[in-house]
């Protein structure tokens, strides 16, 4: 397989590099393995998921009377929970979703990101910080990002459809070669509820202005390894400027759990706006759970 694919990588080159669709000789040659599962490292729980070295308590109250909306927990996972959740997505041959600029990768859950410590991280989440998840916020989502390459800051602007997010980065912080970058900028300015996916999750040109017209702030919070921000999800956020050491297992990789919806969460500002009122808001679904797919 890994002769095929170095050929395909060459053709690609020759013809200009960058990306570009597979052609009928690419295909003869990798399809049998291209965007397949062919290796998913067996991951199951552990003992413990969740450090005991993080304040439970304190962690929400952050979040929730401080009103920001946003808790930053240290030494997230015990150390037998992170070493195995790398090694899942070191080895798993699950990075499909290579549709995004500056060499992003993804890689979802309904394409094969998923394992029993996945779920057993989310369950304790929910367990743990009720006052932030609430019964009310079901997961609906688990995915990953790896950042192949340089990404420039504030190339990735956006809101989540999800009422919270917890995002944890994994790779070691020996990799990133500028230690107070890396990590990610969140704004205090809600998604608008009547925005559609395509918007509030993409559009630069319509975020960014009104950013501006609302006055916003933001926060900074830097890359470390095994740093977990919950945050809601509605609020505008973005990566930071990356810029890790080149090698596979060097690749910044953060994994993110998404509970609920934007359009039930009970601390989006603009909840009860008239603007909304009344009115049927769309959430996202994955193309990925489309019939005939």
């Amino acid at each position: 397989m890994l002769p095929r694919y170095k050929a395909a990588d060459a053709r690609l080159r020759r013809r200009g590099g960058g990306r570009q669709p597979l052609d009928g000789d690419d295909y003869e040659q990798i399809g049998r393995y291209y965007n397949r599962i062919l290796h998913l490292r067996a991951t199951p729980c552990v003992e413990k998921a969740l450090s005991p070295s993080w304040d439970r308590a304190g962690a929400q109250r952050t979040y929730l009377e401080r009103g920001s909306g946003i808790a930053v927990i240290d030494d997230f996972l015990t150390a037998d929970a992170l070493e195995e959740l790398r090694a899942f997505c070191l080895e798993s041959t699950i990075w499909f979703a290579n549709r995004y600029a500056h060499g992003r990768l993804g890689a979802f859950f309904h394409d094969g990101f998923t394992c029993p410590l996945l779920i057993q991280i989310a369950e304790e989440l929910g367990e743990e910080l009720p006052a932030i998840f609430l019964p009310r916020y079901p997961l609906t989502q688990v995915w990953a990002f790896k950042n192949t390459r340089h990404l420039p800051a504030g190339s990735s602007m956006h809101a989540d459809f999800a009422a919270v997010t917890a995002n944890l980065w994994i790779t070691p912080d020996s990799a990133n070669t500028i230690p107070d970058q890396g990590g990610m900028t969140i704004y205090n300015v809600d998604a608008p509820l009547h925005w559609d996916f395509v918007t509030y999750n993409g559009r630069a040109d319509v975020i960014l202005p009104f950013l501006a017209s609302q006055g916003a702030s933001s926060i900074t919070i830097p890359y470390r390894q095994n740093r977990a921000v919950v945050f809601n999800a509605d609020l505008f956020h973005g990566t930071q400027e990356v810029e890790f050491k080149p090698g596979y297992q060097n690749h910044r990789i953060n994994v993110s759990w998404l509970y609920g919806r934007r359009e039930n969460d009970a601390h989006h500002r603009a909840a009860h706006s008239p603007i909304v009122a009344g009115r049927k808001v769309r959430s996202w679904r994955s193309a990925g759970l489309r019939q005939g797919r």
